[in-house]
């Protein structure tokens, strides 16, 4: 479809999407197309019935909220394309209202339990280079598409950072604690023996795999997955953990959630702002664990 490739375009060049952004805008929105051209109609004759219908029709094959208010957005922003380009008259979509849902909040170590899954030493190569990606992980508070995308030359270890590509494909900086640009340095030293020669691309990225490659961040999960064996932490963990852990300690030591904001590389303050929920669920329980009267029920007696 013309119009779809045109608005593909746009994300890409315009609005220098990721190439992950982009797929999944490209297929959210050519499902609906399918949809409305199966209901005997082209896409700028789509009406708001039509929307509501296919709204329905997700809700019915169970997708959470969280994802129909993606494609919603996805759809909303290829009919503003469309005007835009004067190609139909009108947004259908301008007043489908996003679904209402529970957001839960993220997943977090404690401090305690972030220094024992890093305290991990390390005898070889790889072991070394696993230490590496967890430590860079929460002292940068990175996501892990973030991690794997580096390359050797974005590090300045002199001065302690390192420029991040982040979503909408915009630079920010990260720093690097004292921890981190250790390990670094060593892992440099070694990496070089062991990055695939004759792969450019291999050359310079940071974190390479057991092929000498660029590792993905399914790999990053398994390594993860296979470290987390040797540990009792009852909590499900991610590579993203190590993003919530470093948004919600620094905020817990007092950091201003706007610097959080920009060291996550967060485009609205509300995204950041679930963290600060965080805390107030960690006050809370250590409120009920240690004050003498949080949990005390008076007797109904000595009520009147």
């Amino acid at each position: 479809m013309r119009m779809l490739k045109s608005y593909i375009e746009y994300l890409r060049s315009v609005r220098n999407l990721s190439p992950h952004s982009i797929r999944a805008y490209s297929n959210d929105i050519a499902v609906f197309v399918k949809f409305i051209e199966d209901r005997g109609k082209a896409i700028t004759d789509t009406r708001f019935e039509d929307l509501r219908a296919y709204i329905s029709m997700l809700s019915g094959n169970r997708l959470s909220a969280k994802s129909i208010n993606r494609k919603i957005s996805a759809i909303r922003g290829f009919f503003r394309f469309l005007n835009r380009e004067k190609l139909m008259s009108g947004n259908p979509a301008d007043n489908i209202r996003s679904l209402k849902y529970s957001r839960h909040l993220p997943s977090f170590l404690f401090e305690d339990e972030m220094k024992e899954l890093l305290a991990a030493d390390f005898n070889d190569f790889w072991s070394l280079r696993d230490k590496t990606i967890f430590e860079f992980l929460y002292s940068t508070g990175c996501r892990v598409s973030e991690s794997t995308a580096l390359n050797v030359g974005d590090l300045d270890l002199k001065g302690g950072s390192a420029i991040v590509k982040g979503k909408g494909r915009k630079d920010r900086v990260v720093f690097l604690g004292e921890s981190t640009k250790n390990l670094l340095r060593q892992y440099l030293l070694k990496r070089k023996y062991f990055a695939k020669r004759s792969d450019p691309e291999s050359l310079k990225a940071l974190f390479i795999n057991h092929h000498g490659r660029r590792i993905t961040n399914r790999g990053v999960q398994y390594i993860l997955s296979r470290y987390l064996e040797n540990y009792e932490i009852m909590k499900k963990v991610s590579p993203h953990t190590f993003r919530h852990s470093f948004a919600t300690h620094l905020l817990n030591r007092g950091a201003d959630i706007r610097i959080v904001q920009e060291l996550l590389g967060h485009s609205s303050l509300s995204t950041t702002q679930v963290y600060t929920h965080i805390g107030l669920e960690k006050l809370k329980k250590v409120y009920l664990d240690a004050h003498p009267h949080a949990r005390y029920i008076p007797d109904s007696h000595n009520d009147m």
